[in-house]
């Protein structure tokens, strides 16, 4: 008997451990894996102006640098679970590395909000995503 209740106790923990990795962040309201978390706390950022080149996901795929900074411009389309999220615009698709505080705070994004993400490019043998430092609304 005390085997199954150890069973299910244990089981009980991984579901909810696997349940709050499927969470998006707290800004972000578009399609997702899971439900959303109560807000993050609030922070500010730089505003102005930036020697960061734009460029297009297709550049960036394409001509991209690993650890090279760069500013997207586009949308977030989709949660894809813990802090990884589909990236578009009219050039293509790229996987983002979001973290829950990267978000504006107080600002809701949904997925046909259009963004300006700057971050640094990761290129590795098998991957190739974008890791956001800061996230602005157009």
């Amino acid at each position: 008997m005390r085997h199954h209740i150890a069973t299910a106790t244990i089981a009980a923990a991984l579901f909810a451990g696997a349940a709050a990795h499927a969470q998006p962040a707290a800004g972000y309201t578009g399609p997702s894996v899971g439900a959303r978390p109560a807000a993050t706390a609030q922070h500010g950022s730089y505003s102005g102006p930036s020697s960061v080149p734009l460029m297009t996901v297709k550049q960036l795929l394409e001509t991209g640098q690993d650890d090279q900074h760069a500013r997207l411009q586009g949308r977030i389309v989709s949660h894809d679970g813990g802090d990884k999220y589909t990236f578009a615009d009219d050039s293509g698709r790229i996987t983002v590395e979001i973290d829950d505080d990267r978000f504006p705070a107080g600002q809701s994004i949904g997925a046909e909000q259009r963004v300006e993400l700057f971050g640094e490019f990761d290129k590795g043998l098998r991957k190739r995503e974008f890791e956001v430092d800061r996230i602005t609304v157009n």
